[in-house]
């Protein structure tokens, strides 16, 4: 498909064209080490790791993102007459709704029911992963992102059209994506997640100063009585990722992943591979008793987040999940002044602990008109719902309101 693209200042000039490929490997480690966001110490635009060629790959080649898993690569490439890159989308081809974390379930059940075939549908998204990124990749210099962006959400739509499947949903997005996306047809839709953010604090107790008295309170009794019973806990990063470490975390990610969700999404090789070739983005959470790690959580460091993703344990105690995915992320964050920790999915019971609501976006096209109309009138109710529900638990957190609340 070739379009022309519209650079009055002289960058993205002339005709250009999107081409899919099947696999990231299509892409060399520097067309997309190109694309922002996609390399620690671009600071410009940030450093988001699941958005690096290491992840992507990794996903692909451990076999956990791959067409028998139901996400088959069809990642979009734009590109000029010579084939040189200004923008990319990670887009795959899905049979099924799994791992996306942005549910559209209803719609499937809804369409088939009415006689159509909602699968395959394309997912632009990093699989088995709920973290806020770039989806409309753009050539870091050169370019006019704006142009680029527009182009992409274009070119999505065309592919979706032309491969005649019933939908592109692009989840988790920025909103400068978002907003080209609309502008190309698709629907805006929006979620929730808890966040913490961190101000400037020097230490745990820096933050606790600014919770309510019953609330500070609660929390200091909360991290002890985790920790109770011999309990300690280790950060791991870097050199200290060894292949027994990688055995022990995994061992807590299968037997929790499995009660919980039926399948875990990640198999064994996918953590090696993790850790051979990304182990100073990764900080791993493990608690320790007596002599032997019993449970843990993986998180991933960005230039300016700690990005928690799952946890495992092979014993129950009190309070220590809290303890191993969310306190000890802040004090983490704080240690190494990141600005934000994204702690994952859903999880009311974080606002307690200082995770604030977030309003999370995504855009959808539905191909077929009547399911597009219904579709779009269950969005409007629910980003309505959303708003409201941020706005009350925002009212709810555990901070001070005000001098009068400081010592209730």
């Amino acid at each position: 498909m070739t379009k022309n693209g519209d650079g009055g200042d002289g960058k993205a000039d002339g005709d250009y064209a999107i081409r899919a490929a099947a696999s990231i490997g299509a892409f060399t480690e520097d067309e997309w080490a190109s694309l922002a966001g996609t390399t620690r110490g671009d600071e410009e635009n940030g450093y988001n790791p699941f958005i690096s060629y290491d992840f992507l790959k990794i996903l692909e080649e451990s076999g956990c993102a791959v067409g028998r898993s139901g996400w088959q690569g069809h990642h979009l490439r734009l590109e000029t007459p010579d084939g040189s890159l200004l923008g990319a989308v990670p887009c795959y081809a899905k049979s099924n709704s799994q791992g996306e974390y942005v549910f559209d379930h209803g719609w499937a059940d809804a369409f088939e029911r009415a006689g159509g075939r909602y699968y395959p549908k394309l997912q632009i998204s990093v699989p088995f992963t709920p973290v806020t990124g770039p989806r409309l990749l753009v050539r870091r210099q050169g370019v006019d992102p704006d142009v680029v962006r527009t182009a992409l959400a274009a070119g999505l739509k065309a592919v979706t059209d032309k491969l005649g499947v019933s939908s592109a949903h692009v989840t988790f997005a920025r909103q400068s994506d978002v907003e080209a996306l609309e502008q190309a047809g698709f629907l805006h839709r929006t979620d929730q997640q808890f966040h913490f953010f961190n101000d400037g604090y020097t230490s745990y107790d820096d933050f606790l100063a600014t919770l309510a008295s019953r609330k500070r309170k609660a929390l200091k009794k909360e991290r002890r009585e985790a920790l109770s019973g011999g309990i300690s806990i280790d950060w791991l990063t870097g050199s200290d990722l060894t292949e027994r470490v990688w055995d022990d975390f995994f061992a807590f990610y299968m037997d929790t992943g499995g009660r919980k969700w039926g399948r875990p999404y990640l198999n064994r090789r996918f953590f090696s591979l993790i850790g051979e070739r990304m182990r100073d983005d990764v900080l791993l959470v493990m608690a320790k008793r007596a002599g032997r790690y019993i449970a843990g959580a993986i998180n991933f460091i960005g230039s300016d987040a700690l990005y928690g993703r799952n946890w495992g344990c092979i014993e129950d105690h009190p309070f220590l999940h809290f303890e191993v995915c969310y306190h000890q992320a802040i004090d983490f964050a704080i240690d190494r002044k990141l600005k934000v920790v994204e702690a994952g999915a859903q999880g009311e019971h974080k606002l307690a602990r200082g995770y604030m609501p977030v309003t999370m976006h995504s855009a959808h096209y539905i191909a077929h008109a009547g399911l597009r109309n219904a579709v779009a009138d269950y969005l409007k109710r629910e980003r309505r719902e959303v708003a409201h529900v941020g706005e009350y638990l925002g009212e709810h957190g555990p901070f001070r309101k005000g001098p009068l609340q400081a010592e209730e």
